[in-house]
């Protein structure tokens, strides 16, 4: 192991969401596990959602945080928000994401501040509709992000450049 790669591994912050009990009925009676849900972020655009399973909580909170570590994306931050509004999936749970003014904040539940935190994102405005189980919320504000293009993306896409795709959407020619 190099030494650029232990300082990536330091840069990450981590960060629990939920540590649950879970019970699977068997023949001899029930078997007890924890289900941790931790997110992974290094608050400059790279996030990740992952879970884990064990018999004790530490190993279960250890397996979310490499799962988690396994699943980063890279979020487009522009100027401490988003570029465009986006709305995540997950099973029943809806996250809408909107871009907010420098000073704005956070508004978000626990669940969808803990991602969007980790993002890198300072200024956001967000609602959570159906299922507010925090698993859920997480990752479809996980899937909200990864969906996002920022406005080079876009640009390309219609072979402008963003100067020129800024200006069309400001009404001008």
């Amino acid at each position: 192991m190099d030494i650029e790669s232990i300082i990536e591994v330091e840069e990450f912050e981590e960060r629990v969401l939920e540590i649950r009990r879970v019970t699977k009925v068997v023949k001899g009676g029930k078997n007890l596990s924890f289900r941790a849900v931790a997110v992974v972020g290094n608050k400059n655009g790279k996030v990740g959602v992952g879970i884990g399973n064990a018999r004790e909580v530490p190993a279960a909170i250890r397996k979310a945080i490499a799962d988690a570590r396994r699943n980063l994306i890279e979020v487009p931050v522009t100027k401490g928000t988003i570029p465009h509004d986006i709305v995540g999936r997950q099973d029943a749970s809806k996250v809408i994401l909107k871009p907010a003014a420098p000073g704005t904040g956070i508004i978000a539940s626990a669940a969808v501040r803990a991602v969007v935190e980790l993002a890198g994102i300072k200024n956001i405005l967000t609602k959570s509709l159906g299922s507010t189980n925090p698993l859920n919320l997480a990752r479809a504000t996980f899937n909200g992000l990864k969906e996002l293009k920022s406005l080079k993306e876009y640009a390309d896409l219609r072979d402008l450049n963003v100067g020129q795709l800024i200006k069309g959407a400001q009404g001008g020619q």
